[in-house]
C-alpha cells in the first residue's frame, strides 16, 4: 500500500492534484493520498494534513499573512521529515516545491515534480539543481523531456491537461446565442489575464484597441472573459471607462474563445488553450518598465508564447510591453480578420500545436508513473 505526500499551491495546482489523486486511487485504490491543498483535492479524496491550510503565495499582504505563511512553511518541513512516504509529489509551485524538494531529498524522500516549472526559459541552470533533489520529473510540454534528459534528470511527457477540460469541439453558432452576439458579425474575445495587475495594466489598452475597431467596423462585437480571480468591481470600473460594449463571461474561457473569431490574449496558459480551442490569436503583454527589464535579462527563450514555444515557430504574433499599443493591435485584427489565407494559416498551426500536446488522460498516464515511481 503506497503512501503518498500530494503537495499542491495555488488553486490550478489544487485542481491539478485533485485529477492526479483520483486518477491515482482508480488504479490503485489500496493507496493512503496524504496531502496539502485545497477544496479540490479534499474532494478528491486526499486527507489533507490537519492545521495545515492551501499554500498560495499570491497576494500576501501584511506581516500576519506572511507569519501564517512561514508557520505553514515549518509544519510542511515537519511533515516531510518526520512521517514516512513512499513519495512526494510536488506540482507546480516553484516557489515554495523547491524548497520542499531540497528537504525532502534532505529527509531521505523519493522526490516526483509534476508539471515542472519553467526553469528551461528563465533559470537554465536550475536544471542542475532539479537532477540533484527531483528523482523524476513529470512534463505536459512536448519539447520539455529532450531539455530536461540533457540536463540528467529522469522525465516523462504525459501530454497537457488542458485537453481533458476543453472540449473536442464546440457548437459556436449556439454560444453566440447563448452570450447574445450576432452571429453575422465578427467577434473579438478579450482575454486579459487572470491576476489583478495584468487587467490593470492590460485592459485599457484593450478597451483603447476595441474603440478603434469599431471607428472601422461599427458592427464589431465584444466580449471578455472574466477570471474567478477576479473581482466584479474591478472590471466594471475599468469597462466604464469605455463607450464600447463589451459582454463579460465568467468561468468559460474556453466557451468565450470558440465563440470568437479572434482573441486578443494575455500570455500565459491561456494561449495554449486558445490553441487547443482552436481560435486564431493575438497575444500580447505589458509589464512595469523595470520588471520588464529584469524579464529580457532572465529570459532565455525566443518566444514568451507557449504557442510559439510549442510550436517551436511563430504562430501568432507577439507583442510585448512597447508594441502592445491599440494601434498595432488593431492592426493585427483587422490584417487577420481581412486576410482569409493568413487566418486559415493560423489555424492550421493551431491544429498542429494541439496535436504535439498528445492525447487526453494526462492525469491518467501521471498517475501510472507516480505508481510506478512508488514501487522503485
Amino acid at each position: 500500500m503506497p503512501r503518498i505526500l500530494i503537495v499542491t499551491g495555488e488553486a490550478s495546482g489544487d485542481l491539478h492534484g485533485a485529477h492526479l489523486a483520483k486518477a491515482i486511487a482508480m488504479q490503485d485504490p489500496t493507496a493512503e493520498l496524504v496531502g496539502i491543498g485545497g477544496a479540490g483535492m479534499k474532494a478528491a479524496g486526499v486527507t489533507m494534513i490537519p492545521g495545515v491550510p492551501q499554500l498560495d503565495v499570491m497576494g500576501l499582504i501584511g506581516l500576519s499573512a506572511v507569519r501564517a505563511m512561514i508557520q505553514r512553511i515549518r509544519a510542511i518541513r515537519r511533515v516531510l521529515k518526520d512521517q514516512a512516504w513512499d513519495l512526494v509529489v510536488l506540482i507546480d509551485n516553484p516557489g515554495l516545491n523547491f524548497h520542499f524538494a531540497r528537504v525532502a531529498k534532505a529527509a531521505g524522500r523519493r522526490v516526483l515534480y509534476y508539471i515542472a516549472p519553467q526553469v528551461w526559459a528563465w533559470r537554465p541552470g536550475r536544471m542542475k539543481w532539479i537532477q540533484r533533489r527531483v528523482d523524476h520529473v513529470v512534463v505536459i510540454l512536448p519539447f520539455e523531456p529532450d531539455l530536461y534528459r540533457r540536463a540528467g534528470v529522469r522525465c516523462t511527457f504525459v501530454g497537457h491537461p488542458l485537453l481533458d477540460s476543453v472540449a473536442p469541439k464546440y457548437d459556436r453558432a449556439a454560444l453566440r446565442r447563448t452570450f447574445n452576439l450576432v452571429e453575422s458579425a465578427a467577434v473579438v474575445g478579450l482575454l486579459p489575464g487572470s491576476r489583478v495587475a495584468e487587467i490593470n495594466m492590460l485592459l485599457p489598452v484593450l478597451l483603447e484597441t476595441a474603440a478603434r475597431l469599431v471607428a472601422q467596423d461599427p458592427k464589431t462585437q465584444f466580449i471578455l472573459a472574466q477570471a474567478s480571480s477576479i473581482d466584479d468591481n474591478l472590471l466594471k470600473g475599468l469597462l466604464r471607462q469605455s463607450s464600447v460594449p463589451v459582454r463579460v463571461v465568467k468561468d468559460q474561457a474556453s466557451e468565450v474563445m470558440a465563440a470568437s473569431d479572434l482573441l486578443l490574449v494575455a500570455s500565459g496558459t491561456a494561449t495554449l488553450q486558445a490553441a487547443v480551442v482552436g481560435t486564431p490569436m493575438v497575444l500580447l503583454y505589458k509589464t512595469t518598465p523595470l520588471t520588464y527589464r529584469l524579464a529580457r535579462w532572465l529570459i532565455r527563450v525566443k518566444w514568451i508564447g507557449l504557442v510559439n514555444l510549442v510550436a517551436g515557430r511563430t504562430v501568432v504574433p507577439e507583442l510585448i510591453q512597447e508594441e502592445a499599443t491599440a494601434e498595432r493591435l488593431s492592426q493585427e485584427v483587422r490584417r487577420l480578420l481581412t486576410d482569409r489565407q493568413a487566418y486559415n494559416e493560423m489555424k492550421d498551426g493551431l491544429r498542429q500545436v494541439r496535436q504535439s500536446l498528445g492525447e487526453p488522460g494526462a492525469s491518467f498516464r501521471a498517475a501510472q508513473v507516480v505508481l510506478a515511481a512508488c514501487r522503485v
